[in-house]
C-alpha cells in the first residue's frame, strides 16, 4: 500500500493510493470505517495497517477521490522523533573531506523543518546556501528497543523519500549540524509511505536520485549504504526507544551542491525531485522566505 497524509477541510486525513502511477486515492474517512486522520495515531493503533488494507478492499465508490488538487502533508506530519544519519555513503563522506566513519554521525530534525510533496521548500532570509540531499526515509510502526539483525525490520511500517535540505553555512557554524538542518520548511517528505511488502527487505538495492530542474545531481543505490537499514536500527535502539511515527533518515550519496565547482545552491523557481526506485518521486519547488 501507499498511504498519503493530506489536508481535508483544515484537518489531517489519510488516503491510500493503489499504485505509483495512479491518479486517484481512497479516502479512509469515507470508507465507513473509523480511522484517525494523523499518521502517527494510525501507526500506533493495534492492527491499524491491516484494518486499512481491509477497508480499502471494500471501499465504496464515493471513497475514491482524485489526487489532482489535493494539498499533501508530510507523510508523518509531526513525528515524535526524526533521527538522521550523516556520512552514510563513502563517496559523500569523501567529497566532504571526511574519512569513512566507524560509527554513523547522528543528528535530529524537528517537525517544523518538514514540508510536503508538491509544497515549496523555503530558502530562508539568513542564507542563500540551500542544498539538496536525496535520502530514503524509514517510518517506524511500533515501539522498539535493543533490536537485533533478526528482528530489526519488524518495527518498520514503511518507506518514503526525503530531501534533507541543508543550509550549509549554518551547518558549519558549529561542530554540530543540527542548526543547519532545521530551518523551517527545508526538509521535503513524501509523497507517500510505501509498506514493506511492496519493496525488497530493508529497501535494499533501490536506485536513489536527486534531480534539480531535470538534471541528475545524485545517482546511487541503497546497496551503497555504509550502515544499512537493519544495522542503523540496531545502532539507534542501543540508545533510544523508537516509537510509532518516528522517522529515520538514512543519509545522502555524493553529488550534493556544496561539493561542486562552482557550488550549486537551490534558488527560487528551481524544482527539486527526489526519486527512489519502487518508492516514488518527491517534488518540491523552491521559494524565498517571505
Amino acid at each position: 500500500m501507499r498511504l498519503i497524509s493530506y489536508d481535508h477541510q483544515g484537518h489531517a486525513a489519510i488516503g491510500v493510493v493503489k499504485s505509483a502511477d495512479a491518479n486517484e486515492f481512497i479516502a479512509l474517512n469515507a470508507t465507513g470505517s473509523s480511522f484517525p486522520g494523523d499518521m502517527t495515531e494510525l501507526l500506533a493503533s493495534p492492527g491499524g495497517l491491516a484494518a486499512v488494507k481491509a477497508a480499502v478492499a471494500n471501499a465504496p465508490a464515493h471513497a475514491v477521490k482524485p489526487l489532482a488538487g489535493i494539498k499533501y502533508l508530510p507523510v508523518v506530519p509531526r513525528p515524535p522523533k526524526i533521527v538522521c544519519l550523516g556520512l552514510n555513503y563513502a563517496d559523500h563522506a569523501k567529497e566532504g573531506g571526511h574519512e569513512k566513519p566507524e560509527y554513523p554521525s547522528f543528528f535530529m530534525r524537528g517537525a517544523t523543518s518538514q514540508v510536503a510533496h508538491n509544497q515549496p521548500i523555503v530558502r530562508p532570509k539568513a542564507s542563500t546556501k540551500l542544498d539538496y540531499e536525496a535520502e530514503l526515509a524509514v517510518v517506524i510502526g511500533k515501539h522498539a528497543r535493543h533490536l537485533t539483525r533478526a528482528n530489526a525490520l519488524d518495527c518498520v511500517a514503511g518507506y518514503s523519500c526525503y530531501n534533507d535540505g541543508s543550509i550549509r553555512d549554518y551547518q558549519r557554524k558549529t561542530n554540530q549540524w543540527t542548526i543547519g538542518k532545521n530551518f523551517d520548511a527545508t526538509g521535503g517528505f513524501g509523497p507517500w509511505l510505501v509498506t514493506p511488502d511492496e519493496l525488497p527487505a530493508g529497501a535494499a538495492g533501490l536506485r536513489v536520485q536527486s534531480r534539480l530542474n531535470g538534471k541528475v545531481m545524485q545517482d546511487a543505490n541503497t546497496n551503497d549504504f555504509l550502515f544499512n537499514v537493519v544495522e542503523s536500527l540496531c545502532i539507534i535502539t542501543e540508545c533510544m526507544t523508537l516509537e510509532p511515527g518516528d522517522v529515520i533518515i538514512t543519509g545522502t550519496p555524493a553529488g550534493v551542491g556544496y561539493a561542486r565547482t562552482p557550488p550549486v545552491w537551490m534558488a527560487p523557481g528551481d524544482v527539486c525531485e527526489i526519486d527512489i526506485e519502487g518508492v516514488g518521486v518527491l517534488v518540491n519547488t523552491i521559494v524565498d522566505e517571505s
